[in-house]
């Protein structure tokens, strides 16, 4: 049999061990405590650090994407330069082609040939409208100097001053954009001088 003593000694070496392993359970529950806030600690710095890098990101794209844009319009700009450049060599040849067809009307040359050189007019003009080349209206229109050059004047009491009454040469829109001005003459009214038209008047009378 086990005595008291024997007993009450192994009741402590238990409560000894119980304690032992609480001490070592929260212990253990510290230093995972620790950890996680650690790991929490680190995960805060990685997400500011992936926030940080894809704003970075972002405004980079975004800045790239303004070049790129930027980038094209020049290129547009240089294309539609260029080729404006190019149009307004073909309508000078226009200008000359058209007065070496009015020579040959002139001249009273055969109608095939009149008749051939009208149709190849037609095709020139008519590739000029298929690269978005337009007229400019001039006679019978309010003078605007936008796209107008208005290089004399035309006395005519009859017309409103400022309206064009011939076109010297012919001008030419590409996209909403002038690409040679019209050369024209504007009307402007005769000016009387009523005080001496009088005044010969009542001398013609007195004689």
């Amino acid at each position: 049999m086990i005595s008291l003593e024997e007993e009450s000694n192994e009741i402590k070496e238990v409560e000894i061990k119980e304690s032992r392993i609480d001490n070592d359970d929260d212990n253990n529950l510290t230093k995972l405590k620790e950890e996680l806030a650690a790991l929490k600690e680190e995960l805060r710095e990685a997400r500011k650090s992936s926030d940080n890098n894809l704003n970075r990101l972002k405004y980079m794209m975004a800045e790239f994407d303004n070049y790129r844009k930027q980038m094209e319009k020049q290129i547009d700009s240089r294309i539609e330069s260029g080729k404006a450049e190019l149009l307004v060599k073909f309508l000078s040849l226009r200008d000359d082609y058209l007065r070496a067809l009015e020579m040959a009307k002139q001249s009273k040359s055969e109608t095939v040939v009149i008749e051939g050189l009208e149709g190849i007019l037609k095709n020139f003009d008519s590739l000029l409208r298929s690269e978005g080349v337009m007229e400019i209206e001039t006679i019978g229109t309010p003078f605007d100097p936008n796209v107008h050059d208005a290089i004399g004047f035309s006395h005519q009491d009859e017309i409103e001053e400022n309206i064009i009454t011939k076109e010297i040469r012919k001008g030419y829109m590409l996209n909403n954009k002038v690409l040679r001005p019209s050369l024209v003459l504007i009307s402007r009214k005769i000016v009387k001088n009523t005080a001496n038209d009088t005044e010969k008047i009542e001398k013609e009378a007195e004689n």
